[in-house]
């Protein structure tokens, strides 16, 4: 019986079936050994003198964030140690002036993160004070968004 197509020339198949067993370890050859891996590492408590002076900043003025860089910490974790100890919040927001300038910026092609870096805000704060104000809102390669269900 004679084979063709694409199977005709089983030699090179073969030939290359067992190179590949060849790179293969042998079944005599002893387990490799397992490979180490980092445990997972418990969050970095900060210790009572560490959260005072963290209290302390905050109610200086310091942000969340910029706690959270000096401590070492994430922003949330710094959050969580001043509601944890009852220091009340700031909500920085955006004064009617600042949006203003924020919706100057977004015409003139500026992101949300960049304009958020401007004012100091979140991207996410600029966000929702442009479509408080209506403003129609661009995708992140700048085409205009589509209105979905009758919603921006």
């Amino acid at each position: 019986m004679e084979v063709r197509g694409p199977y005709s020339n089983i030699k090179d198949q073969v030939r290359a079936l067992e190179e590949l067993l060849e790179k293969l370890p042998s079944l005599d050859a002893p387990e490799p050994t397992s490979i180490e891996r980092d445990r997972p590492r418990r969050a970095r408590q900060l210790r009572a003198d560490q959260v005072e002076q963290l209290i302390a900043g905050y109610r200086s003025g310091a942000t969340v964030y910029e706690l959270g860089d000096r401590f070492g910490i994430e922003r949330r974790t710094v959050s969580n140690i001043l509601h944890r100890y009852g220091v009340p919040m700031r909500r920085r927001g955006l004064t009617p002036e600042q949006v203003d300038d924020a919706i100057h910026l977004y015409n003139l092609g500026w992101s949300l993160a960049r304009v958020g870096d401007r004012l100091g805000v979140n991207h996410t704060t600029v966000l929702n004070k442009l479509r408080e104000r209506g403003i129609p809102t661009r995708d992140s390669h700048g085409r205009p968004r589509l209105e979905v269900g009758g919603a921006r």
